[in-house]
């Protein structure tokens, strides 16, 4: 597939807020939040520490303390609060989200904690917790469902928080696991149960993701639920379907739901990490779960996107294939890797004039088009367009890219070594 020569005018990048989180940090998670009123924020989970892996080769000890801090849209800091030692900084000990659960027009911030601040694996201390989104103070707390804690490591501390909709009613979703046993609960807007899932280890089909992607698939009024390659409607939990539920048990690295605008088709897009025998390795599937396309062999897929890079906004799918990777104090390492890129429908195989590892998409001036930010840990925030031309740069690691401010297309965040954080956006013409 080509891509036609250049016409439009570059972006150009300007900062459109900066804020010092006021300590070095070398992980900041974030998610936008609706601070009620029509203002909006950005919740962020930093510390001085990498992320904290649950898997033994990669687990280490930190030195910091998580922080969770809310600021507004003018860069006004709300509130902050230290979760303190027994809160292990990762992603998968402590996941984070917002979601307006009570619907009175302001998210709240739900997080796990820990009350054994003397054992941070112990989980029977481990709450699922709600803040005031604008106050940071506490407004509830739940004993966090566990799976069997006789697992390795790195099965047993595998969170999850996600939340969507059911014909206008908010639904709040816990989960826990990724490799084996897997449950999921669902909550009303009083906390009852709305629904459980469990899948068993012994079960057919595939396991869990590192994402956990969220939209109505069906069109029908009710999300949908990405638990990896496993189709879960949120009102009463029900499976809708699990691709290639005979041939494929492994974990995919990514999962994500995306509309073909010129039909307004759902599909899904898939890299496959584990299992290796298994083929195909990338895969595009319909909002049945039936396989429209699928692609190379064999290989670790540990990373990928769907962007609008090609011709008449055509989505374009990357996927990242490696030999091995390491992670710890220092970051996050993939050696030994292929890169791969795909008419996003049809699978065709394709090429572009630049390097697609470390980007993350994002349509910065509204056009339609994707522009890509070397964004993942370890890159240099350097920005191109579609057609490989550069833009400038960021200067840090991407926190958060989308409509993070009242502002002309969508933004990036972005946090630096020393705390600063900045979003990026398309300066006004």
């Amino acid at each position: 597939m080509a891509i036609a020569g250049t016409s439009a005018a570059a972006v150009q990048l300007e900062s459109l807020l900066q804020v010092s989180l006021g300590q070095p940090v070398m992980q900041v998670r974030a998610r936008p939040i609706r601070l009620g009123g029509g203002a909006r924020g950005f919740l962020l989970a930093y510390c001085a520490d990498f992320d904290v892996d649950p898997y033994i080769e990669m687990f280490f000890f930190p030195t910091d303390t998580l922080k969770l801090a809310v600021f507004d849209d003018r860069g006004e800091r709300l509130w902050c609060r230290d979760l303190g030692r027994g809160v292990v900084p990762g992603m998968h000990f402590c996941p984070i989200q917002t979601l307006d659960l009570d619907g009175d027009g302001a998210d709240e911030v739900w997080f796990v904690n820990n009350l054994n601040t003397q054992h941070p694996l112990g989980v029977s201390g481990y709450r699922l917790e709600r803040l005031d989104g604008r106050s940071g103070r506490t407004l509830g707390q739940w004993p966090w469902p566990a799976l069997d804690t006789n697992q390795s490591l790195s099965h047993t501390f595998r969170n999850f928080i996600v939340g969507g909709q059911a014909r206008g009613e908010p639904v709040l979703v816990t989960a826990q696991g990724t490799y084996g046993d897997m449950a999921l609960q669902a909550y009303r807007p009083d906390m009852s149960s709305r629904w459980e899932y469990r899948v068993r280890a012994s079960d057919k089909g595939a396991r869990g993701s590192h994402m956990a992607a969220v939209a109505d698939i069906n069109d029908d009024g009710v999300d949908e639920l990405m638990w990896g390659e496993r189709c879960l409607e949120l009102a009463g939990g029900r499976e809708l379907f699990c691709c290639d539920r005979e041939t494929y048990r492994g974990h995919s690295d990514v999962v994500l739901p995306f509309r073909d605008e010129a039909t307004g088709a759902w599909f899904i897009y898939t890299c496959r990490e584990s299992d290796p025998k298994a083929a195909p390795r990338v895969a595009t599937f319909d909002a049945r779960g039936q396989r429209v396309w699928g692609a190379v062999d064999q290989g670790h897929m540990d990373m990928g996107w769907v962007a609008r890079l090609g011709d008449d906004r055509r989505r374009l799918a990357m996927a990242i294939r490696i030999g091995r990777k390491t992670c710890g104090p220092d970051g996050r390492f993939h050696q030994e890797r292929t890169e791969f890129v795909f008419d996003a429908l049809t699978g065709t195989e394709t090429t572009l004039p630049f390097s697609v590892y470390g980007t993350r998409p994002v349509d910065l001036d509204g056009d339609g088009y994707d522009e890509l930010v070397y964004g993942i840990p370890g890159q240099d925030g350097r920005v191109i367009d579609r057609h490989g031309r550069d833009l400038g740069s960021v200067s840090g690691t991407a926190a958060l890219t989308g409509k993070l401010l009242d502002h002309p297309g969508n933004q990036i965040l972005v946090y630096q070594p020393d705390g600063t954080l900045r979003v990026w956006g398309a300066a006004a013409p």
